[in-house]
């Protein structure tokens, strides 16, 4: 996103000690060219860092956004194109920051994927409904993406 010049007075200023949010992410929708979703993930990773706060932030990708879980050989296969993931480094670094990035068993399922076809420290779940319920009950704030 451009960086504007012109000066922004936040009239509600939030800080939050604790963060625990459950990315459902079942299509993916772009800023530019970066999915929104992985922007969204940058920028409340960003905002946690900068609290200090304690936080649990989980991605679920299902339907058609699991194919972003995919190492490059079985996204070239999936998508019919031999570029490889686009997404592999962004989905990388956000596990790095401690983002626990999880793909939908069920749309593993569908798209005959195994666990082999999956990025480094990607975890399946049952499915992205049961999980996303799960995570809602555990006291996470479900952001639809």
């Amino acid at each position: 996103m451009a960086v504007s010049e012109k000066p922004l007075h936040i009239d509600i200023p939030v800080k939050l000690a604790d963060v625990k949010v459950v990315f459902s992410i079942g299509a993916l929708q772009f800023e530019g060219d970066l999915p929104a979703s992985i922007f969204h993930m940058q920028l409340i990773e960003d905002d946690i860092a900068g609290w200090d706060a304690k936080s649990e932030v989980v991605a679920v990708f299902h339907t058609n956004a699991g194919h972003v879980t995919l190492h490059d050989s079985a996204y070239n296969s999936d998508r019919g194109i031999a570029t490889g993931n686009p997404y592999r480094d962004l989905v990388a670094n956000l596990i790095k920051r401690g983002v626990k990035v999880e793909l939908c068993g069920a749309t593993a399922k569908v798209h005959n994927w195994g666990n082999e076809d999956l990025l480094p420290d990607i975890k399946v779940n049952t499915d992205a409904m049961a999980r996303t319920a799960q995570l809602v009950q555990q006291g996470f704030v479900k952001i639809t993406e």
